[in-house]
């Protein structure tokens, strides 16, 4: 381990799009420190900033860190941040000797306190949950792209027994109504369009008599800002004011994640989900009534425990009746401390492969036939960033499709009017009408 204070850092972000806000977040703090990002081969730092959603998660981890050894026989810093930090803990330290650092993904805040703590020869854990004091020390907003992540709530008190967040990232906890206003209005004057509100379950924000739907009233409201988007919701906290807001909030695009699991009440309520089948396609009438052109998806996870192939039918079923436009498909896997990882009846690897695969089927045919649906079209892109060929940029419908187009004179973070000219089952092409004005 060197005792030199590190000079140069590198982040490799697992899993969710609130990992890549926390990652961000991490870089603004080390560059405040007059620090430089690298690439990991080179970098004084590297943090792991890691996901337990995934199968495994925590042995990928545990390869990464042996990957980061040097042909010299050397490591830089390592710190293991995030949701398998949290949950294995010293665990780390003591099975991967060549990690510094192990800080959950509520403490993060306090990492170069900690990268201080280790040049001077001490150990480094803090799995504290302190809430939202991390916000309160992270620095101001200075640069981003045309899209930026804006975190708003943090932490589930909702406890589905297949799910490790309530314990990796503690309660429920909502950030202030003015703090959001002001860090939203901090992105858009540091260059972003479009602003994606994240939280585990990011509609049960609610702060100072304010809840996400006249959150993204007073957003709509910020100069500059072109397009508003959230993510992740769950069905029970879709309240009638934030289904209005789909109809009533021109900047609100017209795309919902809403994951639903399963088509099946008996396996929702295994799940401890609070939402039945009947409930939730209710929900989603409503959401259309409101916002016709809107594109759902959701998320399933097929093989949980005790999973009949007339239960599975279901969750297929309930796909194509609330007419999925693209959606996220698992194979449930055990989460140590969940109450599912020892319930009765684990379903065989090798059914829930097969069912695994005839759910991708599906998800895929609608994916694509939404996509060919927009053919003929005429609609605004954000270009994000660069193709792969000379004047090729690609952005986002309002729809999240992946929209490749040529065009010469444009920039990344134009917004451009486009005829949809051509789909596949991952992106369009189009074909520039004239460009909107910035």
């Amino acid at each position: 381990m060197s005792t030199e204070s590190p000079k140069s850092f590198h982040i490799k972000n697992y899993g969710c799009q609130m990992n890549v806000y926390d990652g961000e977040r991490m870089a603004e703090m080390f560059a405040a420190r007059g620090m430089e990002a690298s690439d990991k081969a080179d970098a004084d730092l590297v943090i792991l900033n890691t996901c337990h959603i995934r199968e495994k998660a925590a042995e990928k981890v545990y390869s990464e860190i042996g990957r980061l050894r040097r042909k010299d026989g050397s490591s830089p810093l390592i710190a293991v941040a995030g949701c398998v930090a949290q949950a294995e803990g010293g665990e780390i330290s003591r099975r991967a000797s060549e990690v510094d650092i192990v800080v959950g993904p509520q403490a993060y805040h306090k990492l170069p306190d900690m990268v201080d703590a280790v040049t001077r020869g001490e150990s480094s854990v803090d799995l504290d949950l302190p809430g939202l004091d991390k916000f309160d020390t992270l620095p101001r907003r200075r640069k981003t792209g045309p899209t930026a992540f804006l975190t708003v709530q943090e932490g589930c008190d909702k406890f589905c027994t297949y799910c490790v967040v309530p314990y990796t990232r503690g309660a429920e906890i909502s950030r202030p109504f003015a703090d959001l206003v002001d860090e939203a209005r901090a992105l858009v004057d540091a260059g972003a369009r479009e602003i994606t509100l994240l939280g585990q379950n990011v509609n049960a924000w609610e702060a100072d008599g304010q809840d996400l739907g006249t959150l993204i009233r007073a957003l709509d409201r910020i100069d500059g800002l072109r397009r508003i988007r959230y993510t992740t919701s769950h069905p029970n906290d879709m309240t009638d004011g934030l289904i209005a807001a789909h109809a009533e909030v021109e900047k609100l695009m017209p795309y919902l994640h809403l994951p639903v699991q399963a088509g099946n009440d008996r396996i929702l309520k295994a799940m401890n989900r609070s939402h039945s089948r009947d409930s939730y396609l209710r929900i989603i009438e409503k959401v259309r009534a409101a916002r016709p052109d809107i594109a759902l998806s959701g998320d399933f996870i097929v093989g949980f425990p005790g999973e009949t192939d007339a239960e599975f039918e279901d969750t297929l079923s309930i796909l194509r009746e609330a007419a999925f436009a693209q959606s996220f498909s698992f194979k449930y896997s055990p989460r140590p401390g969940t109450p599912a990882a020892t319930m009765d009846g684990q379903i065989a690897p090798e059914v829930a492969d097969e069912r695994l695969q005839r759910l991708q089927a599906q998800i895929n045919a609608q994916q694509l036939a939404f996509n060919q649906a927009t053919v003929g079209k005429r609609t605004s892109v954000l270009l994000e960033k660069q193709g792969r060929f000379d004047g090729q940029l690609i952005g986002r419908s309002p729809w999240l499709q992946s929209v490749h187009i040529l065009g010469e004179g444009l920039s990344i973070g134009d917004i451009v009017d486009v005829d949809i000219v051509e789909a596949g089952p991952l992106s369009l092409k189009g074909e520039l009408l004239m460009q909107v004005a910035a």
